[in-house]
């Protein structure tokens, strides 16, 4: 596929997810950019009428809140909170006041990492939000954070959140809602292989068929006043482009940008779908929470990634962590690198006492047999 095809089908597009960062809501001065608000606001409703459904992920609460208070919003957690509760009520008026020119109904949807990571959970989100599009209304999303504290990154032991950022968040919604496209509007042109605000010869990358480790070494932390970077976006795009989706990163501070990207300008670095997990993998994979480690011996990772196999206790090297029957683990090998996810069978004191052992000898030690295998194979789901 040449690179006008390319174009041609991001354009052609139906189902499109819009993130818009922290930094592209803002001014030079930090205040709110109205302005440029506006401007996504009325692109998108030309995107609306010829048809398009649109999801809005978007962040700029806890800035508009702290503005409003006149707080450090970094001052701590419960302040970071009130500031967040404050200011999504103003940021949500902006977008219900800008969308209601046009006719446009918006619906607000503020989520936490447990919508995602609990399965009841997250298919009555993906029917909520399929009923609000399909009643021809916009769904404005943004991460709780009044009641969220995931962003602290305070784990225990081998726990690890689905999401703490809206680049994520972004990501996991365009793949639950199965979206031909996520767009992520950050302060920056694309994707470089280098940092373009250090190094002006920089070069901007067109296409990224695949994310590999050297795209991921040009990636760096996070900008003022945001939670994420480019790692973050890289993240993000390796769930839609598994998901069969396709991504773009671009310049939400370009005028009129999403405009001028469906009007098929060379605009931003897309990347190209990679696979098309099933529904249930796309969920064990990256939107639940994860509540142990599980490390193998190279046997095992050779049958689970070459044959598809399930993963037997014999294959079991380590267990750290605390789980239940029925969550989501992760899989590392014998160097520590996770290269799979998977929904565990036994809770990991049971696992503890089986692993090494032949799947025969089950019965015996723990005095009850429900499954040969740790985790069966449909529920394993490979990075």
């Amino acid at each position: 596929m040449n690179y006008t095809e390319i174009r041609k089908n991001l354009i052609d597009a139906q189902r499109i997810v819009f993130k818009f960062g922290t930094n592209v809501l803002r001014n030079d001065d930090k205040e709110i950019s109205l302005s440029r608000i506006y401007t996504f606001i009325e692109d998108i409703a030309g995107l609306k009428k010829q048809g398009k459904e649109i999801i809005i992920v978007t962040s700029g609460a806890v800035g508009l809140g702290a503005k409003k208070l006149q707080v450090d919003a970094n001052e701590s957690m419960s302040v970071k909170q009130a500031c967040a509760a404050v200011g999504q009520c103003r940021l949500m008026c902006i977008y219900e006041d800008g969308f209601d020119k046009y006719g446009i109904t918006t619906a607000q949807i503020l989520l936490t990492e447990e919508d995602f990571t609990q399965r009841v959970k997250y298919l009555s989100l993906h029917d909520t939000l399929n009923t609000i599009i399909s009643l021809g209304a916009i769904p404005v999303i943004n991460q709780n954070d009044t009641v969220s504290t995931e962003e602290l990154a305070f784990y225990k032991d081998a726990f690890q959140i689905s999401f703490s950022d809206n680049d994520k968040l972004s990501a996991l919604v365009a793949s639950e809602l199965d979206a031909d496209v996520l767009i992520v509007l950050s302060d920056i042109d694309g994707l470089f292989d280098d940092n373009p605000k250090t190094n002006p010869n920089a070069k901007k990358i067109d296409v990224v068929q695949e994310i590999t480790e050297e795209f991921e070494e040009f990636a760096s932390g996070a900008a003022a006043g945001g939670r994420g970077g480019m790692k973050t976006k890289l993240e993000a795009m390796k769930v839609i482009t598994r998901s069969g989706g396709t991504g773009l990163i671009a310049n939400g501070k370009e005028p009129h940008i999403i405009k001028r990207i469906f009007g098929q300008e060379e605009l931003g670095t897309i990347f190209l779908p990679t696979e098309n997990l099933a529904n249930k993998k796309r969920w064990i994979a990256y939107a639940t929470n994860i509540q142990a480690r599980l490390i193998v011996n190279d046997g095992a990772k050779k049958a689970l990634t070459e044959k598809y196999t399930s993963l037997l206790p014999i294959g079991v090297l380590n267990i750290e962590g605390d789980c239940q029957k029925g969550e989501i683990v992760s899989i590392l090998d014998e160097h520590g690198n996770e290269f799979a996810r998977g929904m565990i069978n036994y809770n990991c004191s049971d696992c503890k006492k089986i692993l090494g052992h032949h799947s025969d000898d089950i019965l015996d030690i723990l005095g009850y047999k429900n499954y040969d295998a740790i985790i069966t194979r449909d529920n394993i789901a490979l990075l």
